[in-house]
């Protein structure tokens, strides 16, 4: 079995065929190694940075801490492949908003992402359990049930549900800041560690760009973001980080995709029952969802978790973390562009300018010194994909 996905691999890998397939064959390559019983290169790059809270968390002890990597010892890349690589993040990513703005107008918004989650997770757990020949504990399915509601059911959840008041552009701006309540969220646990002054001094931009966004009515001519849909998308950036931050310092499978998928069970399950409880499924029918939410949903599974992560996956071996990073100051910009292009989303005086704030408060801190490696692991944004 081995030899043959391996043989597969290879030749998906020489024929010339769509760059974005190729991508995804150079990370199962790097999957291959499972079968001997060790993490393979792209289970160590999972294992220090994927914590996807729009996506799940990792192993809380990587081997390989990616904040110690650098240019000079990234591994060599075709160039061109690691531009498509990088415009897949950028680009991908930054358009789930849009996607999900789409899904949600005839798909519930907590159906949506439940629909992906539970698929994600019912083909990876099994096939994921039989390449590794691991039982998770109860401890594991302890962690994987609280970062799963935490990172799926409350962040991902939260950010479909707000796009029906809040436009998509805005939701992935607010997401970003993501990265701003990780840092809080650790320096105020017990045995945190205090950001540098180039970090605080993000938070405070930050959050002064928070006000802005929600501040005085006709502040700049312009009307402010609804209220209580960008406290719904600050709850989500918070349980977001919360979750990236547990799943750190908690017990994880030895697989990390074995993890990724025991969240997506978690986050999905308690996603479908919160939609039945609630009422927006009582007057759900299947027949009255549309072309379009359904080509959203598909586009979001597919693309958004599958060629998006494959060409993460790829630019974390290839480049340093710290250009792989600055997707989460991209995917805002291209959300907020794809919203007004293509959605007709408001662009106004007052958003162009907390867009450049939160922004900018997120740039200090992704780019931020370090005092040590896991102190920089720890800084690096959760994945933006929503």
């Amino acid at each position: 079995m081995g030899n043959f996905r391996a043989g597969l691999v290879s030749v998906c890998s020489n024929l010339r065929i769509h760059p974005a397939v190729r991508l995804i064959a150079k990370a199962l390559r790097s999957a291959a190694s499972l079968q001997n019983g060790t993490p393979g290169r792209l289970e160590s790059l999972l294992s220090s940075l994927y914590r996807p809270g729009m996506t799940p968390a990792t192993t809380s002890v990587p081997a390989e801490p990616v904040a110690a990597r650098t240019v000079a010892n990234a591994t060599p890349a075709n160039r061109t492949l690691l531009y498509l690589a990088y415009a897949a993040v950028y680009l991908i990513w930054g358009s789930t908003f849009f996607a999900i703005r789409i899904g949600i107008e005839s798909l519930p918004p907590l159906l949506l992402p439940a629909l992906r989650h539970l698929s994600i997770g019912l083909i990876f757990y099994p096939i994921f359990r039989y390449l590794r020949k691991d039982k998770p504990t109860l401890l594991q399915w302890r962690t994987a049930v609280v970062t799963g509601c935490l990172l799926l059911s409350i962040g991902n959840g939260t950010v479909s549900w707000a796009e029906k008041i809040v436009p998509s552009g805005i939701a992935a701006l607010l997401v970003a800041t993501v990265s701003l309540w990780m840092v809080l969220i650790d320096w105020l646990r017990p045995g945190g560690s205090r950001p540098v002054a180039r970090v605080l001094a993000g938070l405070v931009l930050g959050f002064a760009g928070l006000a802005l966004l929600v501040g005085p009515k006709d502040l700049g001519g312009s009307d402010r973001i609804n209220p209580f849909g960008t406290l719904i998308l600050v709850i989500a950036s918070f349980a977001w980080a919360a979750g990236s931050v547990y799943s750190k310092h908690h017990a994880q499978p030895n697989s990390p995709l074995l993890g990724v998928a025991m969240q997506c069970l978690a986050g999905g399950t308690a996603l479908l029952v919160v939609a039945a409880l609630s009422s927006e499924l009582r007057a759900f029918h299947w027949a009255q969802v549309t072309h379009r939410s359904w080509m959203a949903l598909l586009y979001l599974a597919v693309l958004g978790s599958g060629v998006g992560f494959s060409a993460y996956v790829y630019v974390l071996k290839h480049s340093a973390a710290t250009r792989v990073a600055t997707y989460a100051f991209v995917n805002p910009v291209v959300a907020l562009f794809l919203g007004w292009s293509l959605g007709g989303e408001p662009l106004t005086l007052r958003t162009m300018l907390a867009s450049a704030i939160i922004l900018a408060a997120v740039l200090l801190v992704i780019t931020a010194p370090h005092r040590d490696a896991l102190q920089a692991d720890e800084s690096i944004p959760t994945p933006g994909e929503a």
